[in-house]
């Protein structure tokens, strides 16, 4: 059984770029718009991995990250940060917040399937 990412990015491209390379390294991807759309999916499935971006409407992804560690049902669950951000204070407050890693926008395909690799291990 292929393990389950879920994609949380406001952005319809980067959605299908995360898509295309994770499918490709042989994951299943279910997606969503932003930390509410995220939340609602979460419920639904039981993702091995959860890369999310930090810059979204109606819930950014701090709250997304600060919810889903709130349920003990997901406290295990590893959560990257995909993000444009670089700073070390946004870092420090989604490490904070319970997230796992960090990846810069633009992605490179072959580093994240790694990053995704190593914390579902």
């Amino acid at each position: 059984m292929s393990m389950t990412v879920l994609t949380v990015d406001d952005s319809r491209t980067m959605r299908e770029m995360l898509r295309l390379a994770l499918t490709e390294a042989g994951y299943r991807v279910v997606q969503a718009e932003d930390g509410l759309h995220g939340l609602e999916v979460l419920a639904a499935e039981a993702p091995t991995v959860i890369v999310t971006d930090i810059n979204m409407p109606r819930m950014d992804g701090f709250g997304f990250i600060e919810e889903v560690r709130s349920d003990p049902q997901y406290r295990g669950v590893p959560i990257l940060v995909l993000t444009t951000e670089s700073d070390a204070e946004k870092k420090n407050r989604a490490r904070m917040a319970g997230a796992t890693g960090w990846i810069v926008k633009p992605f490179n395909p072959v580093k994240l399937v790694d990053a995704i690799r190593r914390v579902a291990a």
